[in-house]
C-alpha cells in the first residue's frame, strides 16, 4: 500500500508544483489585463493545492487497498 500511495504521490506532487508555477503565470498575465485583482495570493494557491493533494491521495487509496489485499503468490502465478 506504501508503494503505491508513494507513487500516486510522488506524480501529484510533480503535477501540483508545475501547476503551481503555472497558475502564478497565468495570473500574472490576467493581472496586466484587470486591474486590482490579487492574482497571487499564497493562501488560496495553498488551499488549492492541498485540496488538490487530499483528493489524489483519498482517490489512490481504493486501488491500494485492493492492491495490499491481493496474495503475492496468487498475483505471482497469474
Amino acid at each position: 500500500m506504501r508503494l503505491v500511495l508513494g507513487q500516486v504521490a510522488l506524480l501529484t506532487g510533480a503535477g501540483l508544483l508545475l501547476g503551481v508555477l503555472a497558475a502564478i503565470g497565468a495570473g500574472r498575465f490576467v493581472n496586466a489585463l484587470l486591474f486590482g485583482l490579487a492574482t497571487t495570493d499564497a493562501t488560496m494557491l495553498a488551499a488549492a493545492a492541498a485540496v488538490l493533494a487530499l483528493a489524489a491521495l483519498a482517490a489512490a487509496s481504493v486501488p491500494a487497498r485492493r492492491a495490499a489485499r491481493v496474495d503475492p503468490m496468487a498475483a505471482l502465478r497469474e
